[in-house]
């Protein structure tokens, strides 16, 4: 095919997706280096913005800065590392059953070339991801893995990288203002963290739900960006053969891992011991269900659906619909052990992760004052009105999300000044609150730090997908920014 050919029949926005992607595929490092380089920088910008050698000694600049700030965050993500390894495992278990996989494998039959698997896996990533986050993702990245698979096994021609960044939109924009969204639940909450400060500026310690993820505002940015995501995915997606990368060629170890599973799947005991009867024990599996159940039952009775939901609760309906899919214990650990190569990435990067938020957050010089995400928030926001507050917003905690890369995290870090400009420019904390969890969203497009789990689902390294997510980002922010300014509250 001649260039003036290809010209024709590539619009550009799918010459820009190419472009970007082998832009990044040269430049965008492993996670783990995007991690320790990061580390150093926020280290670097505490010691030039914070300037502590003016009120501290040498000795004293180092405890603040390696002690304090860096050490003091470096564990605070534990719980959520295990969490997370815990969704993507259960979710791989789930998606790896025979019947769940067949009906994934439907799907991906119906859809014919890359531009349909792109609306296909993003569509479901987006509308799962307002449902749950953690959801969403697992559901996008497991998908656009069968999708990948069933492509080869059929020798139909796939660009399976940007299938893959399909998967992940969900976690870029529109997860912040679903079910799940951080800010908006925590604000909703009894004695959270900036109740006093919400009691002496708007005379209520709560902002409900009706006036965040409920209120036509948010509703309304939430269709607008399932739309343009679809869209944009759509465009990006080349239709040309020779421009595309299957899964044997991005991930062929996935493919080997699908054969061996198919292998031990198919293996049979000839003598059951009492040790093989115990392990395929349908009673003892039965039993574990129906506690997992009751248990589900009595917490959302409690707390109610929505408060309920969270990522803990995922994990356990989770593990709950493996054991009842498999009704077999040792047949629900093997899926499990098949998937636990994805999470090495979670393990050792997120601890790094939560030194930088430890250097955001614990990096006041002086008691009561700002930290380092505070004064980045508060120079960027110098100029703001009623009118841009909202861009201005979302833009400045994008900006803080690439170093505190955690919905509920940022907005304990930035919570408090993000109120006092909303109160002084009369702008609806609810408002406020929606256009925050925008500029959460919206750069996880650009770090590869919610991408951990997918690319360990799907076999693809961040260089593979972050051009078409990097892609995605940039274009996104048109009717993001519009959404944002000027659809009324």
């Amino acid at each position: 095919m001649t260039e003036k050919n290809r010209e024709v029949r590539e619009s550009w926005i799918e010459r820009f997706g190419l472009a970007l992607s082998r832009s990044v595929e040269s430049w965008m490092p492993d996670p783990l280096i995007f991690a320790l380089i990061l580390s150093i920088v926020t280290i670097v910008m505490a010691l030039v913005v914070m300037r502590p050698y003016e009120v501290m000694g040498p000795i004293d600049v180092l405890d603040w800065l390696f002690r304090k700030c860096w050490y003091g965050g470096f564990w605070e993500l534990l719980a959520f590392a295990m969490q997370m390894c815990l969704i993507l495992v259960t979710g791989y278990a789930i998606a790896y059953h025979p019947l769940v996989y067949r009906a994934l494998r439907g799907l991906s039959r119906r859809v014919k070339d890359t531009k349909q698997a792109v609306i296909a896996t993003t569509a479901i990533a987006m509308f799962f991801s307002w449902i749950n986050w953690g959801l969403g993702l697992i559901i996008g990245a497991v998908l656009a893995r069968v999708i990948g698979v069933e492509f080869y096994k059929q020798g139909k021609p796939l660009h399976y990288p940007v299938v893959c960044a399909a998967g992940y939109t969900g976690l870029g924009l529109i997860w912040h203002w679903g079910l799940s969204a951080s800010a908006p639940l925590l604000s909703n909450t009894k004695g959270h963290v900036f109740a006093s400060l919400f009691k002496s500026l708007f005379g209520r310690e709560l902002v409900p739900l009706d006036e965040t993820i409920f209120h036509l505002y948010a509703l309304s940015l939430s269709a607008l960006m399932f739309v343009s995501a679809v869209i944009i995915m759509w465009a990006l997606a080349p239709k040309s053969p020779e421009h595309m990368k299957g899964i044997d060629v991005v991930a062929p170890h996935v493919l080997r891992e699908e054969l061996e599973g198919e292998r031990r799947e198919g293996k049979r005991f000839e003598k059951w011991t009492v040790a093989d009867k115990l392990e395929n024990s349908m009673v003892i599996a039965g039993i574990i269900v129906l506690i997992f159940l009751l248990s589900m039952i009595f917490w959302f009775n409690k707390m109610g659906f929505i408060a309920g939901l969270d990522l803990n609760s995922v994990n356990f309906i989770f593990i709950l619909a493996g054991f009842l899919l498999y009704l077999n214990p040792i047949a629900y650990m093997r899926a499990i052990a098949r998937a636990a190569p994805g999470v090495a990435g979670i393990i050792i990067q997120f601890p790094f992760y939560a030194g930088i938020m430890g250097v955001m957050k614990y990096s006041s010089v002086v008691a009561g004052g700002p930290n380092l995400a505070a004064v980045i928030a508060q120079s960027l926001a110098a100029t703001a009105t009623p009118f841009t507050w909202p861009v201005i917003c979302w833009l400045l905690s994008g900006l803080i999300n690439i170093f505190i890369p955690s919905g509920g995290g940022q907005w304990a870090a930035t919570g408090e000044f993000l109120t006092r400009t909303s109160a002084l420019l009369n702008v609806p904390i609810g408002k406020t609150i929606i256009a925050y969890a925008a500029g959460d969203q919206w750069t996880n497009l650009f770090t590869p730090f919610w991408a951990i789990a997918l690319l360990g689902v799907t076999g693809t390294r961040a260089r593979d997908i972050f051009g078409y997510c990097i892609a995605l980002m940039l274009i996104a922010a048109i009717p993001m920014g519009l959404g944002l300014a000027f659809i009324p509250y």
